[in-house]
């Protein structure tokens, strides 16, 4: 039988616990072991919920389905842990199984399994890797996700908007490497590095305290230092902590991607410039919609670009009262297929 955790009962887990983090590790919520389903059921294994994201993520699921059974990794490098939930959906007989793997080939063994079944696999957010997919025989049906270097180019375009007269800017990766990370950093790179100054592109994992270390650093060998694209926006505020406290805060300009809900009030706070908001609420809603159609017979388009939206100090209270549902209207091509 397919099990499922829904937020209401986590929520519920989080009150006990006191916190996301202790609610994984103390109370032993593994991503949905509660309640339960019959066979032929949609499943969806995703990244930690450890992270706002993916609870975005998992809001937007739930908004579109909520019988959806929703497995977590424990956090973003537990690949072995996620390829193990994705093993025991595969074998409850699901009706379509959406994947948003931590890499692009740790559930690729796991999918496998599906598509031996002809279970009809939706990739959403994290692209698995093409040539493994394809030499397992387990392509997705289609793939959902955000366009990274098209809201770096987005972030850039912000950034000489801000900068007319350009100046030095540093930008802030995640993990060295990192696909998504560099399609952003590219994008910027592509749109405002004939404007301004770019003086050095450094990694901080994905973390805000290593942000807050790296921004420190940048700052202090740059005096003149006149802006920061940061990848997401747990690390901005990191970066934002480090301006305030060398006395710049609205000075350095601050933008980064993602749209979560600190975020958002970093903008409103004045302490972030402005953000690309990505919207996980709406990847996770569209990979419920597909997988609808999938099971309706329907053919659905190989790949599907998810909404993305500038926000900043002018339209940001409109984006937090919506969050977290895009505050603009979009399009979702499953949606009719399934109507």
């Amino acid at each position: 039988m397919l099990q499922r955790r829904s937020t209401r009962t986590r929520l519920a887990v989080l009150a006990v616990c006191g916190s996301l983090s202790l609610a994984v590790t103390a109370c032993g919520d593994d991503g949905g072991t509660s309640g339960s389903s019959g066979s032929g059921d949609v499943a969806a294994v995703i990244k930690g919920l450890d992270n706002p994201f993916f609870q975005q993520m998992e809001a937007g699921i739930d908004a579109a389905d909520d019988n959806v059974d929703v497995q977590a990794a424990a956090d973003i490098t537990d690949t072995t842990g996620q390829l193990d939930k994705l093993t025991v959906v595969a074998g409850q007989d699901p009706a379509c199984v959406i994947v948003n793997p931590i890499d692009g080939t740790n559930l690729v063994q796991g999918m496998a399994q599906l598509a031996a079944n002809d279970v009809p696999i939706v990739n959403i957010d994290s692209p698995v890797d093409t040539d493994a997919a394809a030499q397992a025989d387990a392509a997705p049906a289609t793939y959902i996700g955000t366009d990274n270097v098209d809201a770096g180019r987005l972030a850039g375009e912000q950034m000489l908007s801000l900068l007319p007269d350009g100046g030095s800017v540093a930008l802030i990766g995640g993990i060295a490497g990192d696909v998504t990370s560099n399609a952003r950093l590219d994008g910027f790179t592509e749109t405002a590095g004939s404007g301004v100054d770019i003086v050095q592109t450094v990694a901080a994992n994905w973390s805000r305290d290593e942000a807050l270390t790296q921004a420190t650093t940048l700052l202090r060998a740059n005096d003149d230092l006149a802006g920061f694209f940061v990848a997401n926006d747990d690390m901005a505020l990191g970066v934002a902590r480090a301006v305030s406290d060398v006395g710049r805060t609205g000075e350095v300009e601050i933008i980064s991607v993602d749209g979560v809900l600190d975020g958002l009030k970093g903008v409103q706070s004045g302490d972030l410039s402005a953000v690309v908001a990505q919207y996980p609420y709406a990847i996770g809603e569209m990979g419920v919609h597909a997988c609808q159609a999938a099971i309706a017979g329907a053919d659905l388009p190989s790949d599907v670009t998810a909404p993305i939206a500038l926000v900043t100090a002018d339209n940001v209270d409109q984006a937090i009262e919506a969050a977290p549902a895009p505050f603009e209207a979009y399009d979702d091509p499953f949606a009719a297929l399934v109507d």
